[in-house]
């Protein structure tokens, strides 16, 4: 046997060599192993991570959409608010504006038309113009003196700049019955006080240039009285025409609003008649 060939010590250095590369090789594969279970947690960690960002970037777009939402609200609230006020600042000009003029037209009325057969009076908003009827009629009477017609064309010509105001004229009587001579034209003074309201309508509407639509007659006849009948001081006070002025709002719920010239062949509307009456204040 040659010294270059040596079976039992090269089978000895094999059996020696073979046990340590196998042991090295599962070493190695068990290196591997770990490392891929790591890498396959740090993988799986970033992918939750990912998930989760991707999660709060769509929590963050919604609360930035949210929040656009409501701060466009909040504006639109903040404008609305702020038209709001400038409606109410408008509505307390246009009320202290009415007011400085109601009290202009009753003081200009004050020195044009008061008298001691003409008072004037302010209640609640109502201006009133009491004319007695001994300037306006003759007794048991529905045609305008002379006289009369001179306090309408006063309070006409008074009520021209102001145009957006009603004018109601009442008539009033005292509580005296109706002569018999005179019954075959007024039944009562309900009728009497009628056609002196409306006397005084249609002399303001036709000669003294007052648009219609602005003016109604009532007749209340005795039933609302000033004073007590039981005096000739009292009955001369409670035979009056009563010219109220008003604005639109107070005028009455009943009121249409007026049409267009033309668009209606309808006469204007014009209030006459009586109500029912209220018990005389004694």
């Amino acid at each position: 046997m040659s010294e270059g060939k040596q079976p039992f010590t090269e089978y000895v250095t094999k059996a020696r060599r073979g046990p340590d590369a196998s042991r090295w090789g599962w070493i190695a594969a068990g290196i591997l192993a770990v490392l891929l279970i790591v890498s396959l947690l740090l993988w799986a960690s970033a992918m939750g991570k990912l998930r989760g960002l991707e999660s709060l970037r769509t929590r963050l777009d919604d609360a930035n959409a949210s929040l656009a939402s409501a701060q466009g609200e909040n504006q639109k609230d903040k404008d609305q608010i702020a038209a709001l006020q400038s409606k109410v600042a408008d509505l307390e000009q246009e009320k202290d504006t009415a007011a400085q003029m109601a009290k202009g037209l009753e003081n200009e009325m004050r020195a044009d038309l008061e008298s001691k057969d003409v008072t004037i009076s302010n209640l609640q908003g109502k201006l009133t113009v009491n004319i007695l009827d001994r300037v306006m009629f003759d007794s048991g009477e529905a045609i305008l003196k002379p006289a009369g017609e001179s306090v309408m064309r006063k309070i006409a010509a008074i009520l021209a700049g102001h145009p957006r105001l009603k004018i109601h004229v009442i008539g009033h009587t005292d509580n005296v019955p109706i002569r018999p001579e005179a019954r075959n034209r007024f039944a009562s003074n309900w009728e009497l006080s009628t056609a002196r309201a409306l006397a005084a309508v249609h002399f303001l509407t036709e000669k003294a240039g007052v648009d219609p639509h602005r003016v109604g007659a009532i007749g209340y006849g005795e039933y609302r009285p000033l004073a007590d009948n039981a005096t000739a001081e009292g009955r001369a006070r409670n035979r009056r025409i009563a010219i109220t002025i008003l604005p639109d709002e107070l005028a009455g719920a009943d009121t249409v609003p007026a049409v267009k010239p033309g668009t209606s062949t309808n006469s204007p509307p014009q209030s006459s008649g009586t109500e029912t009456p209220e018990p005389p204040v004694k």
